[in-house]
């Protein structure tokens, strides 16, 4: 069953109560390195979402939350 997490005042779907806790903990991640313009190892900030958006899943619904898609 679907579970909804509010992340940046949207509302992401996740498959499974584990991925609450994997989704709060990548946006805790993604959000320090928007708010301290760290991107290492990444060259740039396009580098690392490009990076990220291949892993596919949590990641990519986080990003777009955070507004980096």
């Amino acid at each position: 069953m679907p579970l909804d997490l509010v992340i940046n005042g949207k509302t992401i779907a996740v498959n499974a109560p584990s991925d609450v806790t994997v989704a709060q903990r990548v946006a805790k991640h993604m959000q320090r390195r928007i708010d301290e313009d760290d991107w290492r190892p990444y060259q740039s900030k396009a580098e690392a979402v490009a990076a990220w958006s291949k892993l596919g899943g949590i990641r990519v619904k986080v990003m777009q939350a955070l507004g980096l898609l």
